[in-house]
């Protein structure tokens, strides 16, 4: 404000100089305030440079972080951005990988195991009973006949060996429900789970008592496997966790909405799935599969793809397609056509992509102006 004040004062007095020096009078003042015109005018000389602004110079700004080479956008960040971002990035060879197979799990309803081993161990009982009832007739009827008619009455020798043979017919009745009720568990559950309700085995036990869940695994239309996996995997909603699955054995019938090779495994009861429950499992297939294996945290999904993140070797990053049937392995993307040793960003790759799409946004907004 100081300064603005004092050339506001000075540009006055130039002023009332100008104008005096129009008059005879101001000719006279003119030659006698000479000197002083003239020092003020040194004095605004000096004054107005440093009012000025100095020569323009241009804005510094940020280096761009992507470009268009060979029609592919690059992203680059510099070390303290990756750092910021957390951005960590792992060469990682092509090899071979054991591939898995993505299945569909369902989590049975137990009520029927339970419904048959309930019956089962009522006709065991029933059959023992009835057993009993003949060993206890055959022995009335033994001692009827040794007594003779001349002690017992034809009448009760007659009535004790009827009851003998109701009660054999007792024992022939219990005999065929258990061995229908056998293989009705048979059949139903196969002979792994058939013969745990036979024996009430610590299997059926544990299912009964919902330690362990029972789990239909089917394969999808046109995928088999020679032999059931000893060891598989299932998701659990909504976090995709994986849990262990323990196989049981073949299953005897397949999944009526897929229509596929089904197998019966095993899962935790607290692995936070419950009766009714589908979900995806997966089970290791014979056969490998040569890739680079990239986990499922460093896939993203955009402009309706699913890419991962790999290094160009000068620092910048490209987005890189995978396959929606992309192999798995080992609960991740095996990646046939990436190069040997390729760098996979592992963390830090949707930071890229939004990267990637504000300078897409930028390049409209610039070509709209």
């Amino acid at each position: 404000m100081g300064g603005r004040r004092a050339l506001l004062l000075i540009g006055g007095i130039l002023l009332a100089a100008a104008g005096l020096a129009v008059t005879p009078t101001g000719e006279r003042l003119r030659a006698d305030a000479g000197p002083l015109i003239a020092e003020v005018r040194a004095r605004v000389a000096a004054l107005i440079p440093e009012r000025r602004d100095g020569p323009s110079t241009p804005a510094q700004l940020p280096a761009p972080r992507t470009a268009v080479e060979d029609g592919r956008t690059l992203v680059r960040l510099t070390a303290a951005e990756r750092a910021r971002i957390g951005l960590v990035a792992e060469a990682r060879p092509a090899v071979l990988h054991r591939q898995e197979l993505t299945a569909y799990g369902s989590v049975l309803d137990l009520a029927r195991i339970t419904e048959l081993t309930n019956s089962y161990a009522g006709a065991v009982a029933g059959l023992q009973t009835a057993r009993a009832r003949v060993e206890v007739s055959a022995s009335a009827a033994r001692r009827a006949r040794n007594l003779g008619a001349g002690v017992v009455a034809v009448a009760q020798i007659e009535t004790a060996e009827g009851t003998l043979l109701t009660d054999q017919a007792s024992v022939t009745v219990a005999e065929s429900q258990l061995r229908t009720l056998a293989a009705t568990a048979r059949q139903e559950w196969g002979p792994v789970l058939g013969k745990a309700i036979i024996d009430r085995s610590p299997l059926v036990t544990r299912l009964i008592e919902r330690s362990d869940l029972l789990m239909q695994v089917t394969l999808p239309p046109g995928e088999t496997l020679p032999e059931a996996p000893q060891a598989a995997f299932a998701e659990v909603p909504p976090q995709s966790e994986r849990v262990a699955l323990r196989l049981v054995s073949p299953a005897t019938r397949t999944d009526p909405r897929i229509q596929g090779q089904s197998f019966f495994y095993l899962v935790s009861g607290d692995s936070g799935l419950l009766p009714g429950t589908s979900t995806m499992a997966f089970l290791p297939a014979p056969r490998a599969v040569k890739g680079v294996l990239v986990p499922e945290d460093a896939v993203v999904h955009g402009e309706g793809g699913t890419w991962v993140y790999r290094g160009t070797g000068d620092g910048a990053f490209v987005r890189h397609p995978v396959r929606p049937d992309a192999p798995m392995s080992a609960d991740a993307f095996v990646v046939e056509d990436l190069p040997d040793g390729s760098e996979i960003v592992l963390r830090g790759a949707q930071a890229l992509l939004s990267e990637e799409m504000k300078s897409r946004i930028r390049v409209v907004g610039d070509d709209d102006d």
